[in-house]
């Protein structure tokens, strides 16, 4: 297993031996099935690129593409691995939902390994649930009405500074604001003069994963993750012994007092491993999703409109928990933005054993991708897939339950996640500051770009045109 303690050179020497490994694999594995089963059908594309700049280059439209020239299971060569794309609900089901236990989180091992070793997410069966139960200390009912107060205060005070013009990105400053959250939130810290450090070293871990060159070049993009890495390490390595002498309620003194039955504790290596990855998932899924809801709010003026009128429905007092469930037409734009951009497009298993995925047989060993966002966007479960109708998600329609597996914006299986209902809760506390102090307009002619490396941004900030109220 890569770790986060592994020198530059060995980093390097293990992507090349998985390259040379893995370059004839599917012509013996995939193409020549055990009889009773389909062959899997796919190309390795460039040689040594594979398809990774067309993946990078068209994102969605790309995997759209492979779906329907060659179906829900089909694989590719792409950053140096042999890849299986199993697209559309019935296939996302069979692998999350994971009844044989034959896929393994060791597939983020190879894209995320260097930057988030052992995070929640890189873990298996049962240390996953282990830890899994631990945290989940962290995310009970009382908790989280605990929590939104704190959220409210600090969105609050954030927003009240923004400034009102015509060219406002607003995905910046919501990166910015959604990381204050987590650090209050999870942390009960202020970062100070380190923000924009942190903020750089966690968007540069986050895009590593998708590096076409998986060495340690200067002034690649795999480097910048391994420095952001350290840059991250240091600083929650630094925090530890006041944190471990702390009685504070924050997710981080939790994990530093974490104690099992039999008196087991985690360690330091476990608290800073797991706040790396709890930090960047808390932070960047809640940007991506509100900066998806500001853009459609911004194109839809009626939405946004309705929605205020909620907000300021409910007065002056701040939100808790049973507030934000009256916000009804909140809720169903909030579903319908994340299902138009999925803050979290794609996970990637490994399989640990021989299985069979839809009648197409999987060796051991073999890489395999779900893409959420794509069963998003799917004619056959979606009623004009790519056109705003949050009412799509009323009772009345309830288009999202046409498959388990055709709206997943939080993942799905035993990796669903944990803070789903947290994350939710402070969307809709953003947005409901935003509309009660701000209208805001995007041009009809305009139409944001989503940079599909990693979790998906716009690539130009997300520019609107902002008035105070």
């Amino acid at each position: 297993m890569t770790t986060e303690t592994q020198a530059p050179f060995e980093l390097q020497k293990n992507a090349l031996d998985q390259w040379l490994m893995d370059k004839d694999w599917p012509r013996k594995n995939l193409t020549t099935p055990p009889p009773g089963l389909k062959p899997i059908t796919g190309d390795s594309g460039l040689p040594f690129l594979g398809h990774g700049v067309e993946m990078l280059r068209l994102g969605l439209n790309y995997a759209m593409k492979r779906y329907r020239t060659h179906g829900p299971i089909s694989w590719v060569k792409a950053f140096g691995v042999n890849v299986v794309s199993a697209s559309g609900p019935d296939a996302t089901q069979e692998v999350l939902a994971n009844r044989e236990k034959a896929f393994s989180q060791q597939g983020w091992e190879y894209f995320i390994g260097p930057f988030f070793n052992r995070g929640l997410m890189l873990l298996d069966f049962d240390e996953h649930i282990y830890h899994r139960r631990i945290m989940q200390m962290a995310f009970t009912g009382d908790r989280l009405s605990g929590y939104m107060a704190q959220v409210g205060s600090v969105v609050g005070s954030s927003v009240e500074s923004w400034s009102t013009q015509d060219d406002f990105q607003v995905y910046p400053a919501l990166k910015q604001l959604t990381l204050d959250v987590a650090t209050k939130i999870f942390m009960a810290m202020a970062l100070g003069g380190d923000s924009t450090k942190l903020t750089r070293a966690f968007v540069d871990t986050v895009r590593a994963g998708t590096s076409l060159v998986r060495l340690a070049v200067p002034g690649g993009r795999w480097a910048a993750g391994l420095h952001g890495r350290k840059v991250l390490e240091d600083y929650f390595r630094s925090s530890l012994p006041a944190k471990r002498a702390s009685d504070s309620d924050d997710l981080f003194a939790a994990l530093c007092h974490a104690r099992t039955d039999e008196g087991e504790t985690f360690s330091d290596d476990d608290v800073v491993n797991h706040m790396i990855f709890l930090m960047m998932a808390a932070h960047d899924t809640a940007t991506i999703a509100t900066s998806s809801l500001v853009y459609y709010l911004g194109k839809h003026p009626e939405w946004q409109d309705k929605v205020r009128a909620e907000s300021l429905a409910l007065g002056d007092e701040p939100l808790t928990v049973p507030l934000l469930q009256e916000l009804p037409t909140l809720d169903l734009v909030l579903k319908e933005s994340m299902r138009l951009v999925a803050p979290v497009p794609w996970m990637v298993r490994k399989t640990v054993k021989e299985t069979e995925l839809l009648g197409h047989h999987l060796p051991a060993g073999v890489f395999v991708t779900t893409l959420a966002w794509l069963n998003h966007l799917l004619p056959e479960y979606w009623t004009e897939p790519h056109r705003f109708d949050p009412l799509r998600f009323s009772e009345e329609r309830r288009e999202d339950k046409s498959h388990r597996y055709a709206y997943m914006p939080f993942g799905g299986g035993a990796h669903k996640c944990i803070g789903m209902h947290f994350g939710t809760y402070e969307v809709k506390t953003i947005a409901h500051e935003l509309v009660r102090r701000f209208e805001w307009t995007i041009p009809q002619d305009y139409h944001v770009q989503w940079d599909p490396t990693a979790l998906p941004r716009p690539k130009d900030g997300l520019p609107i045109s902002i008035r105070r109220r």
